[in-house]
């Protein structure tokens, strides 16, 4: 594993950003511009005594707050200068708009209106949101699809080349890994792959920012020869909620027009708060990352033991994961729990979960949910998971048994698009029932959340076994959050 943080050539105990919220607390600033609350003297205490006033205190204005009216003190520039230097990055953006605002601007930065892109078709819902905002025609590279527990897996290199001889003029490749299950992609070999064709590769890595700094994770983007990758500190890691960073190496990009995209995309007011937990979090791993994520791994692996010793309960292990048109590979701190055994649907196991034990889990589907184990796991926390869990198997009896969902077969999930996103989504549109749907061209994003991979996007010919899976996974507990009718009585489709 290459090393992080390079001795003698940075002080990775500085964190630009906290510092500078130290001395202006310090130093007694006072603005007359925003936050209109003023560290927090205007907030109502009601606010604050649920919160707390340090939140407030340092929600502090970047520029003419953290730094001078000019940027010229480099708070920013030099936080994301340790942040590259921790990961082998040349190049770190911060984002305060989360890993679905930073995948957009590296989308940008490779394609315009009208280019092809090869992009995963089990990409998140965002990336969807980022072909329709710019235009770009993407060429969908479909992920190896399991069978046996009806789970799909990053494409693999072939199938990478396949979609590049079929459309050789593409500008760049965006793959999605890790999975929301934890599977990830041979990256390295992608990366050959778009690097043989002199195009870059984009990996939208939300969950794996952890994946640089223990050598028992899977490969980090950056050292296996990605051109771009995106990182969600908030996910996996301990920065807040909307933290991103997106890292860039090599000549394949332009860091300028990365950083024009961004900033076209961004927000002008970003939170100094979500800056300083991404400088935390930065300082935090290249110190004791090694060690804490140790910890958590065994830790992992403890737990998974224990659980596949419940009656009942299936922890899906590497060997389920992993393999020939499978996985390439696995985060281990993804615990994925298969329920088929109890008949009971992960949608309504996790409500049980939440409801009886105050227990939240992660993804859930119509037979499996999933806990991620972090640095912030210990004895404790990981004992009210297994408590839980066995609880769950031995009154398993108070949850209706899984209503059955009408799975496609391999392949049937690889629609036609039949015009770009962009031109569906902004079109003249009609919503029609269920029936009539199919064989139209869909207008809106539909996705089953969580993970919030569309099930069907803009421009995408609407098909009967897409329409029968979707309505029985509503009747089954699944939550679709984006359709312009949540209960599909309507599809909005373009109009003929």
């Amino acid at each position: 594993m290459a090393r992080r943080g390079k001795p003698g050539r940075v002080d990775h105990a500085q964190a630009p950003v906290i510092e500078a919220i130290q001395r202006y607390r310090e130093r007694g600033h006072l603005g007359f511009i925003p936050p209109g609350h003023k560290q927090g003297r205007g907030v109502d205490p009601r606010l604050a005594e649920v919160v707390g006033r340090d939140v407030f205190a340092s929600d502090i204005i970047l520029m003419n707050g953290l730094d001078d009216r000019r940027m010229s003190q480099g708070v920013l520039a030099k936080a994301e200068e340790l942040m590259a230097d921790a990961v082998d990055a040349e190049e770190a953006y911060f984002s305060t708009c989360g890993s679905s605002l930073s995948v957009k601007s590296a989308m940008l930065a490779v394609a315009g209106p009208g280019d092809e892109l090869l992009v995963s078709r089990n990409a998140h819902k965002s990336v969807v949101a980022g072909l329709i905002i710019s235009g770009v025609r993407p060429v969908w590279v479909h992920p190896r699809w399991d069978g046996r527990f009806h789970l799909a897996h990053p494409p693999g290199p072939e199938d990478v080349r396949d979609a590049f001889a079929a459309h050789p003029g593409a500008k760049g490749m965006l793959l999605i890994t890790p999975t929301d299950y934890g599977g990830c992609a041979a990256i390295r070999e992608t990366a050959r792959v778009c690097h043989d064709h002199d195009v870059p590769l984009i990996v939208d890595e939300a969950w794996g920012a952890h994946f640089p700094f223990h050598p028992d994770l899977p490969s980090w983007a950056m050292d296996a020869d990605a051109d771009m990758c995106v990182t969600s500190v908030h996910k996996m890691g301990c920065g807040l909620e909307q933290g991103s960073v997106f890292h860039l190496r090599g000549d394949r990009i332009d860091p300028q027009a990365l950083a024009s995209r961004a900033d076209l995309l961004g927000t002008t007011s970003p939170s100094a708060l979500i800056f300083a937990g991404l400088d935390g979090w930065r300082r935090q791993m290249v110190q004791h990352g090694e060690e804490l994520l140790g910890r958590a791994l065994e830790l992992a692996a403890s737990v998974r033991a224990e659980l596949a010793a419940i009656p009942g309960i299936r922890v899906m292990e590497r060997e389920d994961l992993v393999g020939p048109r499978l996985a390439d590979d696995h985060d281990p701190l993804k615990i994925v729990l298969d329920l088929a055994e109890l008949d009971r649907s992960g949608y309504d196991a996790s409500e049980w979960l939440r409801e009886h034990h105050r227990l939240d889990m992660g993804l859930s589907d119509h037979r499996r949910m999933a806990a991620q184990i972090t640095i912030a796991d210990d004895e404790e926390t990981t004992g009210r998971l297994l408590t839980a869990i066995r609880d769950l198997a031995d009154r398993a009896g108070e949850i209706r048994p899984a209503k059955p969902v009408d799975l496609p077969q391999p392949g049937e999930l690889e629609l036609e698009q039949a015009m770009l996103p962009r031109d569906a989504f902004f079109g003249p549109t009609e919503d029609v029932p269920p029936e009539e749907a199919i064989g139209r061209v869909c207008a809106e994003v539909i996705s089953p959340y969580p993970p919030g991979v569309p099930a069907v996007a803009p421009g995408e010919v609407i098909t009967r076994p897409v329409v029968d899976y979707l309505l029985s996974g509503l009747d089954a507990g699944m939550y679709l959050p984006d359709p312009a009718d949540p209960q599909l009585k309507t599809f909005r489709v373009v109009q003929r």
